[in-house]
């Protein structure tokens, strides 16, 4: 038997060479009524080309400056302490009363206000999760099961801006013209057990999903890297151990059962 002749044009793909047709006419010792040869012929062609396509890929070589898409290989900008982004003064400043009441300061940890859980909320909100980037938001819109999650057409910052504003109306109702900012520790305590039990339903918005929300969001702020403003001097990471994002732990891969006694790194390096 003689193997049919191949030859590969300049992109690796296996041509049948002159005189030959398809079926082998035109080469000794084959005809058209051999399927067992054609098949031999076509796992021959598909081999050789397999092997020099995969030989001839070369890597793309890339001029000037890379293509750049958000979060690709590049840490975020550090956020520092200042005006507020996205809230307004009084907005802020019941944020900074609501997570310091979820996370009230103690002798050895500062509160959700000082750590910067406020601060963490508002530069989320003004960014690409307050506008629900990424997310399927058209509707149809109805109520889902707990498992579908929030089933809303607002997106995080208008919820927010919403709820703050139905809770600051219900407070000044029910507190002789209170704000949130203005009632005792214990009277804020009251109305944050009444927004996860689902007793306060808030104008607009539902009162139980803005705390579900609200303790989700002052949860990354206080454990969440510190560059995004929150878990300021990394006081979150200090409190469980955790070692941050130090890039090399081959020392202790099979050190069991020791305390880690370095401090935690973030993306930005460790605090001055």
């Amino acid at each position: 038997m003689v193997a049919k002749e191949i030859r590969l044009n300049a992109n690796g793909i296996g041509k049948i060479a002159p005189g030959a047709d398809s079926a082998g006419e035109g080469m000794p010792g084959s005809s058209r009524s051999d399927p067992g040869m054609r098949r031999r012929e076509l796992l021959i062609t598909t081999a050789m080309t397999l092997v020099f396509s995969a030989t001839s890929v070369r890597a793309l070589v890339v001029k000037g400056s890379l293509p750049w898409a958000t979060n690709a290989g590049t840490p975020p900008t550090a956020v520092h302490p200042g005006p507020w982004v996205y809230f307004t003064p009084e907005e802020g400043a019941a944020i900074e009363a609501l997570v310091d009441r979820l996370i009230p300061p103690d002798p050895q940890t500062p509160g959700g206000k000082d750590v910067g859980c406020a601060v963490f909320i508002d530069r989320q909100l003004a960014g690409s999760y307050g506008r629900a980037e990424g997310l399927y938001m058209d509707g149809p819109f109805a109520d889902g099961t707990p498992q579908q999650g929030d089933q809303s057409p607002l997106t995080p910052a208008a919820r927010y801006r919403q709820a703050l504003a139905a809770l600051d109306k219900y407070c000044r109702a029910t507190y002789s013209a209170k704000s949130f900012v203005q009632l005792s520790d214990d009277e804020k305590d009251k109305v944050i057990f009444a927004l996860e039990k689902g007793q306060v339903q808030l104008e607009g918005t539902s009162g139980r999903t803005f705390f579900e929300y609200l303790l989700q969001n002052t949860r990354e702020g206080f454990f969440s890297d510190p560059v995004y403003g929150g878990n300021r001097d990394m006081v979150g990471w200090k409190m469980i151990g955790f070692p941050g994002a130090r890039y090399d732990y081959r020392d202790w891969v099979e050190r069991h059962n020791e305390r880690y006694p370095l401090p935690p790194v973030g993306i930005a390096g460790r605090p001055e």
